[in-house]
């Protein structure tokens, strides 16, 4: 007996199998001018973005921490159509700073080296990096609030850059910072919601 068909026929299910679907992503009225988006939780960071147009031009919203599986649009312009997108996003790691303390090398690999952080008189700080990566799309600066338990994105970037300054909002001072060399993951599908009529 021949096993030359059902091998023929096992190749063929596996080459007509399709990629996985990307993961769902939502868009809800919760009020006539308020939007929420929605993801799964991949363990990535993501960029959200929208759009008056499904072609665009898209505006970043906002760059949100690891974990994060929404993000709430408020106060819209009534009966209006709003697109949105979001982008996952990754990569190396910086060892964490505070203001003064001495450089911090690598922690290996492309992650950004000897990141330092400087106060000036007016308040707003200086961050200086060593740039050990190739291909990144940008650097993203994340703060950790005093009394904070993650890091949050607060700055970003363009790619090959090594200094960036930040202005200190109250109650951030003494906060830790750490950097990371910027990775982009696909594209979702855009979504989008047609805002009410306000009550």
């Amino acid at each position: 007996m021949s096993v030359k068909p059902l091998f023929a026929v096992a190749l063929l299910v596996a080459g007509c199998s399709s990629p996985a679907p990307p993961p769902p992503f939502t868009a809800s009225l919760t009020s006539p001018t308020d939007v929420v988006l929605s993801w799964p939780d991949d363990a990535d960071g993501h960029r959200v973005e929208y759009a008056d147009d499904p072609a665009g031009p898209w505006t970043t919203l906002r760059f949100l921490p690891a974990h994060t599986t929404s993000y709430h649009h408020p106060d819209l312009i009534p009966e209006t159509p709003f697109y949105y997108r979001q982008q996952p996003f990754s990569g190396p790691v910086s060892p964490e700073t505070t203001v003064g303390a001495p450089a911090v090398p690598s922690a290996g690999g492309t992650a950004p080296a000897h990141l330092r952080a400087g106060a000036a008189a007016d308040g707003t700080l200086t961050f200086s990096w060593t740039d050990l990566s190739h291909d990144e799309a940008g650097f993203l600066l994340e703060i950790r609030r005093p009394g904070a338990p993650d890091f949050d994105p607060v700055e970003v970037t363009d790619p090959d850059t090594t200094t960036c300054t930040l202005s200190v909002l109250p109650g951030e001072e003494g906060s830790a910072y750490r950097l990371r060399a910027l990775h982009y993951g696909p594209l979702s599908p855009v979504v989008h919601q047609t805002t009410g009529k306000p009550r």
